[in-house]
């Protein structure tokens, strides 16, 4: 039988704080302060040096604004990198607007098209439900990104720059969700009248006309072909006329992004080390680049992510930034916050418990562009992240290796990195895990 709050189980507590004279100065200082000021460990910020022994020349870092396409902005970024040093460029930038338009006008069709593979299962059950609660989001994973890219390219920023509404994607969003859920209804509707397959793709045709349009009118259009002019830091001109976006990325890219793997670390009991899992109902472009992740220990994702960055090419890497994090100075770390001794409770968890009990997963995706070693072990990490250069150090974050540990999910490794047994295990058939594991949240943090 439940058991409700009684009055004396409250004055029991009320009496167990007020016996520790000490805790009013606790007290005092969070009211007034908040809890992370009150309770930041100076030590960890000054440990936190942003001095690192191997690093990956970067540039300036990019501002995402209020949008959740942190992935996008990682992903693009680890290309400029290469581009910018290939062809002697600096802040240089690609498109994320254009990457934009093409991923939410996929993702559209994926819903759709997810409706209709449905259309049987009911309203309220909980696959539908799970669809219909987020028909599509700025968020995202490598693997969706490498389906837009394979398919559509990509443009220097200058080609197609940001608009009012891709740099503050909110009212966007909803308007798109509104017409989705609407759409959703309709296919459900149509299905359980028993139309055939050829009628339900002409009216999803239909509604995806009007998705273009709503897209094209707040974003614009994406070329279709474009004029590439710029001056090196040499100050050499150089131009490309009529170039397509496709052709852009196979010239001045050049990354065969077939030979990239996402790894994870995931140490639950259902995911076993060196085994490849995917997940349902999880994608961008409909018959694309398949998700699809190999799942190894820590000190394995670490070792692969400095093999590559020593090798002077940095990682793209997806983290759960919203735990013990400080964006001023631009620190992670498992110690900046003693949250334990302020409010004299244990807060700790294993990472897999944190997966298993919902409370942590994938939420953001940032770069690594350098890491500390002292005697071949890393001691702190190198980040650029996609906030602008007001945060941190002109917008690069310092992470400690006890959090790479505890809050890094994914990282994005070239296979020429993998033993053969790694390259063996990724080539096995994926288990397919449901829609709302934690493996399948997506990196959307603004």
């Amino acid at each position: 039988m439940a058991k409700e709050i009684s009055t004396s189980m409250i004055n029991a507590f009320s009496d167990k704080i007020q016996s520790v004279a000490q805790n009013k100065v606790i007290q005092d200082a969070i009211m007034n302060n908040g809890i992370n000021a009150a309770t930041m460990n100076s030590e960890a910020v000054v440990s936190m040096n942003p001095v690192f022994s191997e690093e990956v020349e970067s540039g300036k870092v990019t501002d995402q604004k209020q949008s959740g396409r942190c992935w996008m902005f990682a992903a693009l970024n680890t290309f400029r990198h290469k581009l910018s040093g290939t062809f002697n460029l600096k802040d240089f930038e690609l498109s994320q607007n254009y990457t934009l338009f093409w991923d939410k006008f996929e993702k559209a069709n994926y819903f759709f098209e997810s409706i209709i593979d449905t259309a049987t299962e009911p309203l309220d059950g909980r696959l539908v439900s799970w669809l219909m609660e987020t028909p599509q989001q700025d968020g995202g994973q490598w693997d969706m990104l490498v389906s837009i890219i394979e398919k559509y390219g990509v443009v220097p920023k200058q080609a197609m720059p940001e608009t009012f509404q891709s740099s503050r994607t909110l009212q966007l969003n909803r308007l798109l969700n509104a017409k989705l859920r609407k759409d959703a209804g309709v296919l459900r509707e149509l299905s359980a009248a028993g139309k055939s397959r050829d009628e339900i793709e002409k009216t999803k045709t239909e509604m995806l006309s009007d998705i273009y349009r709503l897209l094209a009118f707040s974003l614009g259009e994406p070329p279709k072909t474009f004029d590439f002019e710029y001056r090196d830091e040499d100050k050499n001109f150089h131009r490309d006329l009529g170039i397509t976006p496709q052709q852009f990325f196979k010239k001045y890219v050049g990354i065969k992004l077939e030979d990239y793997v996402p790894v994870i670390n995931a140490p639950t009991e259902d995911k076993p080390y060196k085994k490849t899992y995917t997940v349902q109902y999880l994608g961008t472009v409909v018959g694309g680049h398949p998700i699809k992740y190999l799942n190894v220990d820590m000190e394995t994702l670490k070792s692969l992510a400095i093999s590559q960055i020593k090798d002077n090419e940095s990682v793209w890497f997806g983290c759960d930034v919203v735990q013990y994090s400080e964006s001023k100075h631009g620190i992670l770390d498992t110690a900046l916050f003693d949250y334990a001794t302020a409010f004299d409770t244990d807060f700790q968890m294993t990472k897999a418990e944190r997966l298993d009990n919902k409370h942590s997963c994938l939420t953001h995706a940032m770069v690594l562009t350098g890491v500390n070693l002292v005697d071949g072990k890393p001691n702190r990490w190198k980040v650029e992240n996609s906030w602008g250069e007001k945060v941190g150090t002109k917008g690069y974050f310092v992470m400690s290796d006890p959090w790479m540990d505890e809050y890094t999910y994914q990282v994005v490794i070239n296979k020429k990195y993998l033993s053969d047994e790694l390259k063996a295990a990724f080539e096995q058939d994926p288990v397919e895990l449901k829609p709302w594991d934690p493996m399948g949240a997506l990196a959307m943090m603004q």
